[in-house]
């Protein structure tokens, strides 16, 4: 697993909620190709990793909050979620902003429930 690009704890538990910080869709600390569907599919790739880390799945995930540098692309982004996330469907806020670290274009956090 890679490491966190700053100073925070990527993934921790509070009780029995899982809470995963922002990923983007970088693999080992490099962006992948494939513009927004692309890395998309690399930040649930690696929400699932960091989801595991604690002994949950993606299926456990209750909210997510994501990310766009452009909002032109949100039909991309919705193609490559769903198929990221399969039929599941949590709560899910997306939103606009000027950048993201490492000059990634998507950028994707959750909060899972998964009891002790």
């Amino acid at each position: 697993m890679s490491k966190p690009l700053g100073p925070y704890t990527p993934v921790v538990r509070a009780g029995d909620f899982i809470i995963v910080s922002g990923q983007v869709g970088a693999k080992d600390g490099v962006l992948v190709d494939g513009g927004v569907a692309g890395q998309t599919a690399q930040a649930v790739a690696n929400l699932v990793d960091r989801l595991a880390e604690m002994g949950a799945e993606l299926t456990d995930v209750v909210k997510t909050t994501c990310f766009l540098v452009d909002m032109d692309s949100f039909d991309t982004f919705n193609v490559a979620y769903v198929e990221g996330l399969g039929d599941h469907r949590p709560a899910r806020s997306t939103v606009a902003v000027r950048e993201l670290p490492v000059g990634a274009v998507v950028e994707i956090e959750a909060m899972a429930y998964k009891p002790v």
